[in-house]
């Protein structure tokens, strides 16, 4: 059996301004090592925003959950291939052949990059799933459509850490997993409906943890960074 991999911490960079973006990076200094730049900041500032944080040593993590006709979401790789990013997501509900583009267009034009399929969404539950005409469990749901994206070349994955023990029994250590929704111990838990504390999301198995207002809402980011870095050991 491959060897469990190390668990990072990812910031989520869940702010309203590109101001108040790099007050915050200022004050967390390098007490982490990757950023989170999502739809809202992305939308607002566009491209160049993740120039300027990768500028500053930060790996980038564009969380766009791209998800349309095939060609469309090929092309849209390929100009993401221009860019300082890492890692970059997808909607595996876009379908196989969707998936199996995307993933030619990271392989033609930015080898490097990891694309990452999002399953089912953390702030999503069973319930809610039924609403959609979806009749699987959550967890049934997550596998499927996890094999699906697998199949099709995807790098790795986004779930509720709830489903790293099934996702690991399935597909092994080298899938990339990446879990939003963690919360350390005390923490509110907002909108998430499926969450996990950062140690024992590590231990179940995550590449990485994503983790925004327990660290932006902090007294002290960087301690609470810094905190949360020391459960994943």
């Amino acid at each position: 059996m491959s060897e469990t991999k190390k668990c990072s911490l990812i910031l989520a960079l869940d702010v309203e301004t590109r101001e108040e973006a790099f007050a915050m990076l200022d004050r967390l200094g390098d007490s982490l090592e990757w950023v989170k730049i999502g739809l809202q900041l992305f939308t607002a500032y566009g491209p160049d925003f993740v120039r300027e944080i990768a500028d500053k040593g930060y790996k980038v993590f564009l969380d766009l959950k791209l998800y349309d006709i095939p060609n469309t979401v090929a092309k849209a790789v390929q100009s993401i291939s221009t860019l300082p990013v890492q890692l970059l997501t997808l909607h595996a509900s876009g379908g196989g052949e969707m998936l199996e583009w995307a993933n030619k267009a990271r392989a033609d034009y930015a080898p490097n990059l990891d694309l990452l399929a999002v399953t089912v969404l953390t702030s999503m539950n069973e319930a809610q799933l039924h609403s959609l005409n979806i009749k699987a469990s959550t967890e049934a749901q997550v596998i499927h459509l996890a094999n699906l994206s697998l199949n099709a070349g995807i790098q790795g994955l986004v779930c509720s850490s709830l489903e790293l023990n099934p996702l690991r029994a399935r597909f092994g250590q080298n899938p990339i997993i990446v879990t939003p929704g963690i919360r350390p111990a005390g923490s509110s838990a907002d909108e998430q409906k499926r969450i996990m504390t950062p140690h024992a999301a590590a231990c179940a198995g995550s590449s990485y943890i994503v983790v925004g207002r327990p660290i932006l809402k902090a007294d002290d980011p960087a301690a609470a960074a810094k905190a949360i870095q020391a459960e994943l050991v």
